[in-house]
């Protein structure tokens, strides 16, 4: 999470470039020998975005693509959190995708839980505010936090569930009853979100215009 505005060496905003862009272009590089693997060994191939519940405090539109590189827009809270949506929309788009082919691999998206990392050091007005309400001592250490990524991508009994978006580890539940509107497409929004699956086709082209590939 930055603390001011700021560009990747490929002129992108930072959080969106860290947090989406990346994970985006290595997934689709690496999609093709993906499928390939998955049907010559003949076991599921998983892809897991780490997310962030923070996704379902987004602004009415969703991801506000027209501002992304605009300084005097800039929130940097908002920033991280449309990043963060967008790891949502992207598996899901994945999952449209793999399903359309008929790969046995699936893609998910997943909140972690509040943890110990050093994500917050430049944000003083966060660390004081979790302080005082004495959640620092809640938070997870660094190994319990990676443990619904590694749930969704190793356990069986999440195998063959593609599309949905988990709530940390331990409770193992789908998030759409309690934050999200089930929009009929398998897509979990804020419901403050509107026209989903515009917004996953815009953010589609968007990232592959970014990234200089083509669908």
């Amino acid at each position: 999470m930055a603390d001011t505005f700021k560009l990747s060496q490929d002129n992108i905003e930072l959080d969106f470039a860290t947090n989406h862009l990346g994970h985006f272009l290595l997934t689709i590089l690496f999609l093709e020998t993906m499928k390939r693997t998955s049907r010559e060994s003949n076991r599921e191939g998983r892809i897991v975005n780490v997310s962030s519940m923070c996704h379902q405090d987004s602004c009415r539109e969703g991801i506000r693509f027209d501002s992304i590189n605009d300084k005097s827009r800039y929130g940097k809270y908002m920033a991280y959190i449309e990043s963060k949506l967008a790891n949502i929309l992207h598996a899901n788009e994945l999952t449209r995708r793999l399903n359309k082919l008929g790969v046995e691999k699936t893609a998910n998206s997943l909140h972690p839980g509040t943890i110990r990392t050093n994500i917050i050091r430049n944000h003083i007005c966060v660390q004081c505010f979790l302080k005082v309400l004495g959640l620092l001592s809640m938070t997870k250490t660094i190994q319990q936090g990676a443990a619904t990524t590694s749930f969704l991508a190793l356990h069986p009994q999440v195998k063959g569930i593609s599309g949905e978006y988990f709530m940390e580890y331990g409770d193992l539940k789908v998030l759409r009853p309690k934050l999200a509107l089930l929009t009929g497409d398998g897509l979990t929004l804020p419901n403050r979100a509107l026209r989903p699956r515009m917004q996953i086709k815009r953010l589609l082209d968007f990232s592959l215009s970014l990234t200089n590939l083509k669908e």
